[in-house]
């Protein structure tokens, strides 16, 4: 199907009917993060909706515009895909990695659109930053968001050799994972296309501007309250979020609740890596918010 959001139009993949469950990818990646989560949701009777992000297709593209891809510019969309599948009753929401923030900021500002959050492999704002303190490997774990800071050169390190890049984050960020070569393949096409790449690493260049008002509102936001119930999923093997950064999450910070899984054996991308174990987790959480 196709989803419009701010002046934007979006391709989704769409399995299932009744409560929508929406799905918000990340980087690098694209909405077929979610191969094994839609046909599940579906046999349970959600319509499982996964869109490409912002600027991961011609379409959704604000111009070449640093400001116009940051988080907070996701998570508007995000709000705005809410309101239209919801129907005027809030909808369950998934996201990982950039789709973890800016579902996370999505809810911060629209709580009521949302039953539910699950956010897979990014701890909030609050947890890395008292986190890190403890854990400064994150601090080198990190450094490709610095890399990408880099304008032109990194754009090419990205796409040089096929995007062997791309490779590269995903067998660092998931040690062991043996992923199908069809999957990379059709995420090769999605970065190939025009402004995609530019796009994608704008997300950076957009969040680590401090002088942008967007990055401001965030900054403000860090430590306030999610009042939706809210699960985190971390791999324990993660090599880009370190998995220890979300023993500091502060129960507090989330008074409609706060369940904390972590996937043994899996890294960044555990709902792909360990799918079947991922989508238990997934399902109790969503029935139980029936």
């Amino acid at each position: 199907i196709s989803l419009e959001a701010n002046g934007l139009r979006f391709r989704a993949l769409v399995a299932g009917s009744s409560e929508p469950v929406l799905c918000l990818h990340g980087f690098p990646d694209h909405y077929e993060s979610f191969r094994y989560q839609l046909p599940v949701l579906a046999e349970r009777g959600y319509r499982a909706v996964a869109p490409m992000m912002r600027g991961y297709e011609p379409s959704s593209q604000p111009g070449r515009d640093v400001a116009a891809h940051h988080p907070m510019r996701l998570a508007h969309d995000a709000i705005a895909w809410a309101r239209s599948l919801g129907n005027g009753r809030p909808i369950h929401l998934v996201g990982h990695d950039w789709g973890a923030v800016a579902g996370a900021l999505a809810c911060l500002l629209e709580p009521s659109l949302f039953r539910s959050y699950t956010s897979v492999a990014i701890a909030n704002f609050q947890a890395v930053e008292d986190g890190i303190r403890n854990h400064p490997v994150q601090l080198r774990n990190s450094w490709y968001m610095l890399f990408f800071q880099l304008r032109g050169l990194s754009d090419w390190v990205v796409a040089r050799n096929d995007f062997a890049f791309i490779e590269k984050l995903w067998r660092d960020w998931s040690p062991g994972w043996v992923w199908e070569p069809e999957a990379m393949a059709s995420l090769k096409q999605t970065f190939g296309q025009p402004g995609v790449r530019w796009s994608a690493l704008a997300y950076y260049r957009a969040m680590l501007n401090p002088f942008l008002e967007d990055s401001q509102r965030v900054r403000a936001l860090s430590r306030a309250e999610t009042r939706v119930p809210t699960m985190t999923v971390t791999g324990a093997l993660d090599g880009c979020m370190d998995t220890r950064l979300f023993d500091y999450l502060d129960p507090a910070l989330y008074p409609k609740g706060l369940r904390q899984e972590r996937i043994e054996g899996a890294g960044h991308f555990a709902h792909q890596e360990k799918p079947e174990e991922f989508n238990r987790l997934l399902l109790d959480w969503l029935e139980a918010r029936l």
